[in-house]
């Protein structure tokens, strides 16, 4: 039991920290739309996307760290991602964040209607998992919206 146990938290580990680099790369290609667009939407940027992202990947990071020490397991470090290529323009830095935030979306539903956060893990998962997902909720409309804006 206590290897299956293991397992179980290792697949934790493992998925949150796939859904931990998505976010990683988001906030590197907001980061460089934010660099493209004039002050107006790129304030809109920073307050509609780039600030939730941030706030989900700190916290994911930190539930990442948290569940490892609870549990004796290795953490790891995660580092700063390329965000690509500057002729993808705002638009497409917008685009990739976003689909990278529905990736680490996905990542996290799965895991959660897996129910290894129950059987393997504790509270303190469920409620971290539960507050990255909350923060990523409506990010897809808000890009949509700021990006109609872009070039006008």
């Amino acid at each position: 039991m206590a290897y299956t146990t293991a397992e179980g938290r290792q697949e934790v580990l493992d998925t949150l920290a796939e859904a931990t680099d998505e976010l990683g790369f988001a906030l590197a290609a907001l980061g460089a739309a934010y660099e493209q667009l004039d002050e107006a939407n790129a304030d809109r940027l920073e307050d509609e996307l780039f600030g939730p992202v941030q706030v989900a990947y700190g916290r994911a990071k930190r539930t990442h760290a948290g569940f490892a020490g609870r549990h004796g397991m290795p953490s790891r470090t995660f580092e700063a991602a390329s965000p690509g290529l500057p002729s993808a323009g705002p638009k497409g830095f917008i685009d990739n964040a976003i689909d990278a935030v529905a990736r680490a979306d996905g990542a996290l539903a799965t895991l959660q209607d897996s129910m290894l956060p129950v059987e393997v893990g504790d509270a303190e998962l469920r409620a971290g998992l539960m507050e990255v997902r909350e923060l990523l909720g409506d990010l897809r409309q808000k890009a949509r919206e700021l990006e109609r804006t872009l070039g006008r």
